[in-house]
């Protein structure tokens, strides 16, 4: 196997009192597409921004290793680090029209990135804008460069900050609920474009998404975090077939299709714990169904890529 392209290692993140991010370890290869998943809450997010340097004090992050294409982002200096970031990693935001600035034309914004990152002024810029704008599926292309956030649809928004994020051609692209705000036929056709510009790229894409049926789909591993922690990961379709976490189990349980002729979805009582209500032992244990006397006083490790001290054999078939 390849070194991986990303590599972090006991990751952390801390707000205050609240442990947001609880020492992730992940990984991604070259090309590769890995679906992160989990409730909100969960630090999937927050762990990305962490990753893109992007968590201001008072939040803490600590890692014991975060190297990227082969260099410890730890050990740059903050600006070389953020040349780095902003060039070779690069992040979709699930609100475009809160992330573009309101008070600049879209061309204006996508030429700020070439400025920046790749020394591209002038005509020269505005070409490359235009070719951005065109690569994303925008119609009209010429004029929308002249348009305002406000003056585009939601759809159009998500295009926009997609062309951004590729303009430097990235090795990575962290995609974060890229779909949530956006009607289920523009959805479709987001989850398509950033489908074919993984491809067209080569780049590897990092999908931060509730839904799973979008990451059956589109990629080869998926990650899932509960309140801060990984605690299941592995291969598409294997972890589909035969999750082993109960609260892997749960989620696809409560997907529509597990659910034909039920009155009702399935569901896991209760909620991600908070700063207040964080458990002794797993974090699961009071809202998982198969706890028992251990889970309330101990922390599970992570073991063969699941953390509970109960998971379902790997022989096992899921009812």
């Amino acid at each position: 196997m390849t070194a991986p392209l990303l590599d972090l290692h006991r990751l952390s993140v801390r707000f205050g009192a609240f442990q947001a991010v609880d020492e992730l370890s992940l990984h991604v290869q070259p090309g590769e597409v890995l679906g992160l998943v989990g409730e909100s809450g969960s630090g999937k997010s927050v762990s990305m921004m962490a990753l893109m340097g992007l968590i201001a004090a008072p939040g803490e992050v600590r890692a014991e290793t975060l190297r990227f294409g082969g260099r410890d982002l730890l050990a740059l200096p903050p600006a070389e680090r953020r040349r780095v970031v902003g060039r070779d990693v690069a992040m979709v935001f699930q609100d475009a029209l809160t992330a573009l600035n309101p008070s600049y034309t879209v061309g204006f914004q996508i030429e700020e990135v070439l400025r920046h990152h790749l020394g591209l002024r002038g005509a020269q810029a505005r070409h490359r804008a235009l070719e951005l704008l065109q690569q994303v599926e925008i119609p009209d292309a010429v004029n929308r460069l002249k348009a305002y956030p406000h003056e585009l649809s939601g759809g159009m928004n998500q295009r926009v900050m997609i062309a951004m994020a590729i303009a430097c051609h990235p090795k990575l692209l962290i995609a974060d609920e890229p779909t949530t705000a956006l009607d289920v036929t523009i959805q479709a056709q987001i989850l398509d474009l950033l489908q074919r510009l993984q491809r067209e790229h080569g780049m590897a894409l990092i999908l931060i998404t509730h839904d799973l049926a979008v990451v059956a789909e589109l990629a080869q591993r998926v990650a899932v975090m509960y309140a801060g922690q990984l605690i299941e990961s592995g291969a598409v379709p294997d972890l589909f077939e035969h999750p082993r976490h109960p609260y892997t189990q749960a989620l696809l349980a409560a997907l529509p299709e597990h659910n034909r002729g039920a009155r009702r979805l399935s569901a896991l009582p209760g909620i991600v714990p908070g700063v207040t209500d964080r458990p002794l032992g797993c974090l699961l244990a009071p809202r998982c169904p198969r706890a028992q006397a251990r889970c309330g006083t101990e922390r599970p490790p992570l073991v063969h890529q699941v953390r509970c001290f109960f998971p379902e054999p790997t022989n096992a078939h899921p009812t």
